[in-house]
């Protein structure tokens, strides 16, 4: 398997500037050849095994994007949020469940980050991560200060304040459907009669502001 650099190096090459002409020309290429052609076609336009190997090592490699950004922007946020007075106290920089509760837990704070510009309309994936971590804050047991860090605040807001039934926020996820029920069985209809009810415990706080720097680049 083709390393990282030898990879891109190797896609880079077989798009040739424009993967979309190189697309378009490949396909015209193609029509009405037979076996052996096409089979010298492909060395013709350096198409093999290791081509494809390289594009599926580029393809790991950036599916953990993501999971950078949310791990080192936490980390450049730290000196810029944390109080002269404050230690961490767990960290959670990975994805998926790492068996801490949130993000961020110091002596005074618990928090969650959300390295992501939001577009607006249909972002119904978003949207259900925001409510999950935003539920979470809200209904834990503690005196700290519970901090929700976004890139903006009118899509995250608009959602929030907005008439999205809670049954399909709650749908794609079976524990925050079950821990939702438990506690409020069908007391909420809509996201903000939740939101309405819990928004004094939650600060949502707006990444520009800590950093526009960092949040002007991101996603």
């Amino acid at each position: 398997m083709p390393d990282l650099v030898k990879s891109t190096k190797r896609i880079q090459d077989f798009e040739g500037g424009s993967l979309k002409v190189r697309i378009a020309k490949l396909e015209t290429e193609f029509e009405g050849v037979n076996k052996n052609k096409s089979k010298l076609l492909c060395s013709k336009n350096g198409i093999d095994d290791t081509l494809l190997q390289s594009a599926i090592v580029l393809k790991k490699a950036f599916g953990q994007v993501n999971v950078v950004i949310h791990a080192i922007g936490v980390i450049i946020l730290l000196p810029k949020i944390l109080h002269s007075r404050e230690v961490i106290e767990s960290l959670s920089l990975g994805a998926g469940n790492t068996g801490k509760k949130f993000d961020l837990e110091t002596n005074l704070r618990v928090a969650e980050f959300k390295f992501i510009h939001w577009k607006g309309g249909a972002e119904s994936i978003r949207q259900n991560s925001l409510f999950k971590d935003f539920f979470y804050l809200a209904e834990e047991s503690t005196n700290k200060k519970r901090c929700l860090y976004v890139i903006g605040l009118d899509q995250p807001l608009k959602f929030l304040r907005g008439d999205r039934a809670i049954t399909s926020v709650l749908s794609r996820n079976a524990k925050l459907s079950n821990d939702f029920r438990n506690k409020y069985r069908t007391r909420f209809r809509i996201v903000s009669e939740y939101y309405n009810y819990r928004k004094h415990l939650v600060e949502i706080i707006d990444i520009n502001q800590v950093m526009p720097s960092l949040a002007s680049s991101l996603p």
